[in-house]
């Protein structure tokens, strides 16, 4: 066998095993395709929520004054669409009540008013993948809050709490427990200030509740 008929033959079996290795490639990708081709991008989730704000705000017209406001559980409905495994945007939905009080504020302490509140939140979120049924991720987005059914009590006639945007973070991890179904545990904090007044607008200020959504539920992925 000449040398220029070993190249030859060297030269073509190159080609065949690059021809062999490339269809190779292309049928795992196919078939990768396929299974996320076959996985949907829309999630749910149903979560018993705890909101927990924290005690600051003031009465402009009263020095060192401090508002509180309570604590509520409520239930909850999240809605998740997957752009890729990494990649999502989820949109909660959910409405809660809240007492709010006078601290140091002389004879204006103690309840002052309560209403209710709907605070859909929407964050853009990344999924870590690799760790089997753990499925961790951090998320970070806008809230825009709706105050309505307001009612003051106590020392005021009336009270105004202003519709408002707040930023919002977001870290948690659902476990699946089988292709659809898991469980979800989930933590955001909303930085939320809206401006307030009462008894006409001779009594103004910020409320800073800045809460905790602090949630727990069940995951179902289409």
């Amino acid at each position: 066998m000449n040398t220029k008929f070993k190249a030859l033959l060297l030269g073509a079996s190159a080609i065949a095993f690059g021809v062999a290795a490339l269809q190779t490639t292309a049928s795992a990708a196919d078939i990768n395709d396929r299974i996320h081709a076959d996985k949907s991008p829309w999630q749910v989730r149903v979560r018993a929520l705890g909101v927990v704000p924290e005690d600051d705000g003031n009465i402009d017209q009263i020095a060192g004054s401090n508002l509180a406001y309570s604590n509520s559980v409520t239930p909850e409905l999240d809605i998740t669409y997957f752009f890729t495994d990494n990649l999502a945007a989820e949109l909660i939905l959910g409405t809660t009540s809240s007492k709010i009080y006078a601290e140091n504020a002389g004879a204006a302490n103690g309840q002052v008013g309560k209403t209710w509140i709907l605070p859909p939140t929407l964050t853009l979120q990344y999924h870590f993948t690799g760790f089997g049924a753990f499925e961790p991720y951090v998320g970070a987005g806008v809230n825009y809050t709706m105050f309505f059914d307001q009612e003051a009590t106590g020392a005021l006639t009336d009270i105004d709490i202003e519709d408002t945007f707040g930023a919002a973070l977001q870290v948690g991890f659902d476990y699946m427990l089988d292709e659809h179904w898991g469980v979800n545990f989930d933590v955001k904090k909303i930085f939320l200030r809206p401006d307030w007044s009462a008894n006409g607008g001779t009594l103004t200020g910020k409320a800073k509740l800045d809460p905790w959504l602090i949630g727990t539920g069940i995951t179902y992925r289409f």
